[in-house]
């Protein structure tokens, strides 16, 4: 069984919090991971919402239902029973015991105001993101601390060919577990299929299900752009409105990964358009129709992918390192751009630009050189990912990596 980097993560915060709830997209791994950490605490109860005659309790008498439970309770896929989150507020107010709840969940039913608001202080949240290549690899990564602290990160991994294997494989463990691509292909259809399906029922009413499987079509294939809600809307047929609730609803169901833009001035950013990713990147190339040939053969469709491939990988390290920094993009008035940006509550800044190309010129620089002025002091280092082989310094605080500097340690 793969180690999670997450595991510590959630058994610290059980240590000291009533409750915490491990979100995530379906199929990552949380329940594997809520009852591993279960058993290792003898008496710990399980249930899931599922199953049907649980739900129905549930739903029917949440206070009774949590009445009923053991001192510690794993309750898997929580979103389809949200008054138990509202009950729960009133159970840890009598009780305020650490690690009594351990809740799971394949949405994100915090951005439901009532709940949020019920448990504020009482429940610690993490989020489980699909397997990590430190993870597959068997080491944990430290490339985000690393460059934060200012340091060079270790180098390695694979490149060219290897890194369109990594990207087409994502990090769906079920997926992973799958040697050929037709095999793949096929857990991404089903995949997509059931959440749009299924899940989307436990959040909201849809009365356009055609147009929000086309939506998820679209961010696939234009993944790694800037969201134009305007082009969009127009492409899908849908008002401004449908648009936006189901963009919000992909982003509740995990599906979709927002990158606010980023300036000096934090006020500007609310107004900024954000780029938009898929949470994995094998998941976006099959639904996007792309495979190994054409991807090897055409490097303008592999750019945005890899980009994906990196923000997913980085997205991922965030949520366990040390320094917790929020992922940004960057770009200028002047077009000046940076794909990715790290920022930690400390205000550091860092700059990661990615290019699917084995090499790299001085010109390839511009927007990190541009990042650099407008961050200033604040500005730590900035590193261009690459599909080559070897570390090559490109000035003070600039320097092209491989790709596989993400996972190398």
């Amino acid at each position: 069984m793969l180690d999670r980097h997450l595991r510590p993560v959630v058994e610290e915060a059980l240590a000291d919090t009533p409750a915490v709830l491990l979100v995530g997209a379906r199929q990552t791994g949380k329940t594997t991971l809520a009852r591993r950490i279960a058993s290792g605490h003898a008496g710990t109860g399980y249930l899931t919402l599922d199953d049907a005659s649980v739900l129905e309790s549930a739903q029917v008498d949440p206070a009774g239902f949590l009445a009923a439970l053991r001192s510690r309770t794993v309750i898997d896929e929580i979103q389809r029973a949200p008054e138990l989150l509202l009950a729960m507020k009133a159970a840890i107010d009598r009780d305020r015991s650490p690690g009594r709840f351990l809740l799971t969940g394949s949405a994100d039913v915090l951005a439901m105001p009532r709940v949020a608001e019920s448990l504020a202080g009482r429940m610690e949240i993490a989020t489980l993101h699909p397997l990590s290549q430190g993870e597959l690899d068997g080491r944990r990564e430290r490339f985000v601390d690393s460059l934060l602290a200012g340091d060079r990160p270790a180098t390695g991994g694979d490149g060219g060919d290897g890194i369109v294997d990594r990207i087409l494989r994502g990090g769906f463990p079920e997926a992973v577990a799958r040697p050929r691509a037709e095999r793949r292909r096929a857990f991404f259809d089903g995949y997509a299929t059931t959440l749009l399906q299924r899940d989307v029922r436990d959040i909201a009413d849809i009365d356009r299900p055609a147009a929000l499987r086309r939506l998820l079509h679209l961010a696939a294939v234009r993944t790694g752009s800037i969201l134009n809600r305007a082009e969009l809307g127009r492409s899908l047929g849908i008002p401004a409105s449908t648009l936006e609730r189901y963009l919000a609803i992909l982003q509740t169901l995990f599906l979709l990964q927002p990158v606010p833009a980023w300036a000096s001035n934090r006020g500007k950013r609310l107004v900024r358009a954000p780029k938009v990713h898929l949470l994995d990147s094998g998941l976006a190339a099959s639904l996007a129709g792309l495979g190994a040939d054409v991807l090897r053969r055409d490097r303008t469709l592999l750019g945005p992918l890899l980009e994906t491939f990196v923000a997913a990988e980085l997205i991922k390290q965030c949520s366990w390192s040390d320094s917790r920094p929020s992922l940004f993009h960057f770009r200028t008035h002047g077009g000046r751009e940076v794909d990715l940006v790290l920022e930690d509550a400390r205000g550091r800044v860092v700059g990661i630009e990615v290019k699917a190309a084995s090499t790299v010129s001085s010109a390839d620089f511009e927007g990190l050189r541009a990042l650099s002025e407008t961050a200033g002091k604040a500005f730590v280092q900035g590193v261009l990912l690459y599909t080559g082989t070897a570390t090559l310094p490109f000035g003070p605080k600039l320097a092209a990596l491989p790709v596989g500097a993400l996972w190398a340690g």
